[in-house]
């Protein structure tokens, strides 16, 4: 005869529950780290996370890399703002390459292995990946990488300028800026490039517009000084999402000093070099109708023999030609931007020098055809002058030339000056 044993309902789940319990159990014994091979996390041959994860933090390196600008910067400038530095080890490898052309970009290690920098200025609007490898002082490794693009033409600006590096001028020669894009944020701008010479002048900055910034001292340079102009604009916001990108140095030499005054009523001009009058040159100014400017004007570039159009500076008769069309002016030097020239003359009779007015605006001195006399008075100035000489211009019928035709900031006084400067005196 069957026996059973009956079971009320509470039993039954006490019943229920051990399974539970045991099911759990056997559960948790499953996940706590059996390898398969007989263990688990209280004999010594499983390991627990928790473990795994404080054994790996004890292989990893101490070398912290960083680089900047951070990954995914779509504005990085060309110049200085790429940088790897590594704190708690030395730098052993950095490779920074152009996404698109896979051109290597040149850097080096420096500080005992704490940083890298690119040698080189970059591309704008361009895509770099850099790759960095550093090491602790127990030999292990940390790696770091990153991608950037550098800003865009569109985005940034860069300042055209003169002088040029390394070139010697006259004492009249101003540092002239003028920006490929206008400039709101002039202050910002201007406190971002220094100006000084080894004379000691005080050298003030002075905005002709929002593309042009000109510097200069209150009188013209010491003769024998050394200029230096410090381009840090690398970064700098010049307008709204336009930011530049030159990082430079730039030195003159200023040489000896001569400025040269024409009297258009005498028509003569006196050189003066380094004080003492050197020549007196019999010249041809401005006639009545189009009289030469008054004023100090700077020269800012010489031709040995160029092409001089009436048409292009508004001189037109009714057929539509120029006035004149002359294609080979001999030893002519840019006195402004609108078109006044200092140069030679061969067309014109011996006899108008230092007696009669004949050009268009410009002052002549007598010359001959094809530049090739070195004895002519136009051959002798040309020779013995250089960019950055001061011509000035007396006793003309016609206003002053206006400070910002031309290298001209000498026209404007020095309240006027310092007035139109963004970040004062």
């Amino acid at each position: 005869m069957e026996k059973r044993v009956m079971t009320d309902g509470k039993h039954r789940k006490g019943l229920a529950f051990m399974a539970v319990l045991l099911g759990g159990v056997l559960t948790l014994t499953a996940c706590g780290g059996d390898d398969g091979k007989g263990g688990n996390a209280g004999d010594g041959r499983g390991k627990s996370q928790e473990q795994v994860d404080e054994a790996a933090a004890k292989d990893a390196s101490d070398a912290r890399i960083a680089i900047s600008p951070k990954d995914g910067s779509n504005d990085a400038g060309i110049n200085s703002d790429v940088k790897v530095k590594v704190a708690g080890g030395k730098l052993t490898k950095v490779t920074m390459k152009a996404v698109e052309s896979g051109t290597e970009v040149a850097g080096t290690i420096a500080g005992g292995g704490k940083a890298w920098k690119p040698d080189a200025q970059l591309e704008r609007s361009t895509k770099y990946k850099i790759t960095a490898e550093a090491k602790d002082s127990e030999g292990r490794e940390a790696h770091e990488n990153s991608t950037i693009t550098t800003v865009s033409p569109e985005n940034s600006f860069i300042g055209n300028f003169t002088p040029e590096d390394g070139s010697t001028v006259g004492v009249g020669m101003p540092v002239s800026i003028n920006f490929d894009k206008a400039i709101s944020d002039k202050a910002d701008v201007q406190k971002g490039i220094t100006v000084t010479s080894s004379s000691g002048q005080k050298v003030v900055g002075h905005w002709f517009n929002g593309q042009r910034l000109d510097f200069r001292p209150e009188e013209y340079w010491k003769a024998g000084s050394t200029v230096t102009m410090k381009l840090a604009l690398d970064g700098v916001e010049g307008a709204p999402g336009v930011k530049g990108v030159q990082s430079k140095t730039v030195t003159f030499k200023v040489g000896r000093s001569q400025v040269s005054t024409v009297d258009t009523k005498t028509r003569q001009m006196t050189v003066v070099r380094d004080g003492k009058v050197i020549k007196t040159v019999p010249i041809s100014a401005g006639n009545p109708e189009n009289p030469t400017y008054n004023g100090q004007m700077v020269i800012s570039e010489k031709f040995k023999e160029t092409r001089m159009d009436g048409s292009t500076v508004g001189f037109k008769k009714k057929n539509g030609k120029g006035e004149y069309d002359i294609k080979d002016v001999p030893h002519a030097m840019r006195l402004s931007s609108s078109g006044t020239f200092i140069h030679g003359n061969y067309w014109g009779a011996d006899s108008i020098f230092g007696n009669v007015n004949t050009s268009h605006g410009c002052v002549g001195l007598n010359d001959a055809k094809g530049a090739g006399d070195p004895k002519q008075p136009g051959a002798w100035f040309y020779d013995n002058s250089m960019l950055g000489d001061v011509v000035v211009v007396t006793n003309s019928p016609d206003k002053t030339v206006s400070a910002d035709n031309g290298l001209n900031g000498w026209n404007m006084s020095w309240s006027e000056w310092v007035a139109g400067s963004a970040t004062g005196a």
